[in-house]
């Protein structure tokens, strides 16, 4: 059988990373940059006002304080907006709101809470240093500046910050087009009354959601039955817009399984892998397309992405931290484990008391545990037996 290493390096040598594009910034959020982002222009743009208050001479109020306030007529109203260049006088103020342009002349804001609010004389009760309360030009960015780099994730305040720059677009590295197809003429959607020997349809659903917390785009998923000719017109139809595909089901040793029937003349590679859930994978390439073949129990299909595909799928987005953090546990139970096969068994992680506990049945039919699980864990071929207060290692799912 292949090694779970071997597959893993097949796997990641089909995911090639996809050319950098140029989208608009409103849809680049989680992308990762593909070039560095240089200011084109400073931060702030322009000396302004850090308070609503008066713009004044801070000579011409050294003595105030509320028993003794300085008068100033109120010369001009400077709202936010305001695009006129403006001269402040010395002896006379200027009520200004947050984020005016700063007349020139004026030394320092007087906030409004230390005056009398006044529109035509103003008492100003509080005196000020030169630069009090003024957000002067380029004091954030200077243009010309890096202020973004390449392999950067683009974040909520890297938006903000593009956005103040004036920036409509950004270089990127797009996301992963992914086809999921699930196969078995016993699949029904949910919602659909079942019928004898029939199943709800899982794998898709959770496949997707894998894929896009893993930061992909899922462009379609589609379901087919144990019908070589259905299977290959819903792939047909679907595969011009993907990246990758990943099916799922099909690929064991039965009498209806369609994804071997359908691929296995050449195109796609069926191996057994040592490992234990999911011993049977394919890979292979479909009219230029990558294919990942994975088998159809569902603990299998997501144990088996999470081992295979999750990592390269980041690496070719540039996303940091690919892999899952490996943890090292202190096994609370003894457990045992198939000789040559790799284990992967839902546990639970407690991190304060540094504690792993193995969670349901080892069998791939079992969801309900892994949906509850928060970690894997990784039990080496060459294991048979583990007792309670062993060191194993713990995929953290968290």
């Amino acid at each position: 059988m292949r090694s779970v290493e071997e597959h893993q390096r097949v796997v990641a040598g089909l995911i090639t990373r996809r050319p950098a594009v140029t989208m608009p910034i409103a849809e680049t959020l989680g992308l990762v940059l593909a070039d560095d982002v240089v200011a084109p222009l400073s931060l702030p743009g322009f000396d302004n006002s850090a308070m609503d208050g008066y713009a004044v001479v801070a000579e011409d109020i050294s003595g105030a304080t509320p028993e003794q306030p300085v008068l100033l007529p109120v010369a001009e109203d400077i709202p936010a907006g305001r695009t006129d260049q403006l001269t402040l006088k010395p002896g006379t103020a200027h009520r200004i709101m947050t984020g005016a342009p700063l007349p020139s002349v004026a030394t320092a804001v007087i906030p409004v809470e230390a005056t009398n609010a006044a529109t035509d004389t103003v008492e100003i009760r509080a005196s000020a240093k030169p630069g009090q309360h003024i957000r002067r030009a380029g004091e954030d960015v200077t243009a010309g500046t890096t202020v973004l780099r390449a392999g950067q994730v683009v974040t909520p305040a890297a938006l903000g910050l593009a956005a103040a720059l004036g920036l409509g677009e950004l270089s990127v590295i797009p996301r992963q087009r992914v086809l999921v197809m699930s196969t078995g003429s016993e699949l029904v959607a949910p919602g659909t009354p079942l019928q004898p020997g029939q199943i709800y349809e899982s794998n898709a659903v959770m496949l997707a959601a894998a894929l896009r917390d893993a930061g992909a785009e899922v462009v379609a998923t589609p379901t087919a039955g144990d019908d070589v000719a259905v299977f290959r017109d819903a792939l047909d139809r679907h595969r011009g817009d993907a990246d990758l595909i990943i099916t799922t089901g099909g690929v064991s040793a039965g009498a209806y399984e369609v994804v071997k029937d359908a691929l296995g003349e050449g195109q796609v590679e069926f191996v057994k892998v040592a490992m234990q859930p999911g011993m049977p994978q394919g890979s292979g390439v479909v009219d230029g397309t990558p294919i990942i073949t994975l088998p159809g129990n569902p603990v299998s299909a997501l144990v088996s992405f999470e081992v295979f595909l999750r990592a390269p799928l980041r690496s070719a987005m540039g996303l940091p931290h690919p892999e899952r953090p490996r943890r090292t546990a202190v096994l609370t139970e003894d457990l045992t484990s198939p000789r040559g096969k790799r284990q992967y068994r839902r546990g639970v992680f407690d991190p304060d008391a540094g504690t792993v506990t193995s969670y349901g049945p080892p069998a791939s039919h079992h969801l309900r545990w892994l949906a509850s699980a928060n970690c894997l864990l990784e039990i080496d071929e060459d294991v048979v037996e583990l007792a309670g207060g062993s060191h194993v290692q713990i995929w953290d799912l968290a």
